[in-house]
């Protein structure tokens, strides 16, 4: 049988490292286009398989506590390839993003 809580578990902590890792990454000068893509192809990929674990775990009666856990992984993945997309667009258009305060 799936232990759909460890995967879970599994996504969160690598869901924590990508939120600490994609900010530096992007914000990187060096950084090429060809990589800032495949950032957020990866990011988009990973995104799509939290929404269908979050649909498994829905389907499968888990508490609600689980799928709010899920459902805000799901949230920090698409923010995540959100930000891959702005910086491709900003690199795309020639300027450079605006540090985070």
């Amino acid at each position: 049988m799936t232990d759909w809580l460890k995967i879970l578990s599994e996504q969160a902590e690598t869901g924590a490292q990508m939120a600490l890792e994609v900010p530096a990454t992007l914000a990187s000068p060096d950084i090429s286009r060809d990589q800032v893509k495949k950032l957020f192809a990866a990011l988009e990929q990973q995104a799509e398989f939290v929404e269908k674990l979050r649909q498994v775990l829905e389907a499968n009666d888990f508490e609600p506590e689980v799928l709010v856990a899920a459902e805000a992984l799901e949230d920090q993945y698409a923010e995540l390839a959100a930000s891959a997309a702005e910086r491709l667009r900003d690199m795309r258009a020639g300027t450079r993003p605006v540090p985070s305060q």
